[in-house]
């Protein structure tokens, strides 16, 4: 059995992330001594690195939960599992585009403000965003 302090050592976190992790209902102790300190079995570690794991190919928490909760159902399939990841692969993406746009936008905005020596009224990027504002409402 590993105290939380071992266990963050070992899964390279903090305690705090392990705290946080439990409060999420991602991990829990195993045990608790007597005078009520956590005490984390090896599974713990494992299921921390696939935490760590999931969040690096974009899984959210609660995501990266339901990948824990189907993982530990009789009934679920691998297929089950695909779904999710091309799910989040496809979110991915959205966002990907969505920057790419945002980026072309400064793009243009930062090659229309030629004169960084004007004052600030009469900055090309804060009207361009000024009139953006205005068409909005």
């Amino acid at each position: 059995m590993l105290t939380i302090g071992k266990l963050a050592a070992l899964a390279k976190t903090s305690t705090d992330t392990l705290r946080y992790y439990e409060r999420e209902r991602l991990i829990e102790p195993a045990d608790r001594t007597e005078s009520g300190y956590r005490l984390y079995d090896k599974d713990s570690a494992r299921r921390i690195h696939f935490i760590k794991q999931a969040q690096h190919c974009g899984f959210t928490l609660t995501e990266i939960r339901d990948l824990l909760v189907l993982r530990n159902r009789d009934a679920a399939c691998c297929g089950d599992v695909r779904k999710r990841a091309i799910e989040k692969k496809l979110q991915i993406e959205h966002k990907i585009k969505a920057m790419k746009s945002m980026s072309k936008a400064l793009d243009r905005l930062i090659a229309d403000c030629a004169n960084e020596a004007h004052p600030v009224e009469e900055c090309t990027i804060i009207a361009a965003l000024e009139q953006a504002v205005g068409r909005v409402h």
